[in-house]
């Protein structure tokens, strides 16, 4: 196995990457601000990095070397990707246009968002990005020692970063619960609401204009 301190630009860069902003970061904000509460933006968080493990464990058994080889099945991959952000971004701008506080509608109910619901947006989110897939083939490869098995390695790498991941995305979930009160009044949460709605339908299209 690696030294221990050949493991630190690995935590450097997962750190930058799970601290920059993105659909992660958008989406976790945005459903702690909602009536669930932390509580649904940690299941969120949660959710999000689960679908780490099935990347590192993808990317470990080499699946994603055929998903990467085949430009036809990586496009329809990414479309479904895609197709979900523009479809949480959309959700998002129909709850803008009501004059209510912040709340997430399920698209199958009027209630708020649930539990199960929230958990299920954050490892779809993720799963059905092929970005991750990338990063993961990119740069763990560097870090595999190959008299080891690379299935473990790669587990073990997507568990720190599950652990850096979750720490952030709940401490930010805590932050956006404490502002809850001003979050819910109806013209923050109309603003809110529409640029959360506008980021993830930018962040669709991005992801099915993209060549890789």
């Amino acid at each position: 196995m690696l030294e221990h301190f050949q493991w630190l630009p690995f935590l450097a860069a997962i750190t930058v990457l799970t601290m920059s902003p993105g659909v992660d970061t958008i989406l976790v904000m945005r459903n702690a601000a909602s009536s669930g509460g932390w509580r649904l933006g940690f299941l969120t968080s949660l959710g999000i990095c689960m679908g780490l493990f099935a990347h590192a464990t993808v990317s470990a058994l080499g699946l994603s070397v055929i998903l990467l080889g085949s430009a036809g099945l990586f496009t329809a991959f990414k479309l479904v990707g895609a197709a979900y952000l523009v479809y949480l971004g959309v959700q998002a701008i129909r709850s803008a246009m009501k004059p209510v506080g912040m709340t997430f509608k399920d698209a199958s109910s009027t209630k708020s968002l649930t539990a199960w619901g929230g958990f299920r947006q954050g490892i779809l989110s993720n799963v059905l990005n092929p970005k991750p897939i990338i990063f993961y083939m990119a740069f763990l490869p560097q870090f595999i020692d190959p008299s080891h098995s690379a299935l473990a390695q790669s587990l073990f790498m997507a568990t720190l970063h599950f652990i850096i991941a979750m720490t952030w995305q709940t401490f930010l979930a805590l932050m956006v619960h404490k502002a809850r009160v001003w979050l819910a009044r109806p013209k923050v949460a109309l603003v809110m609401d529409s640029v959360t709605g506008v980021l993830l339908v930018g962040f669709g299209v991005k992801l099915a204009l993209s060549q890789r």
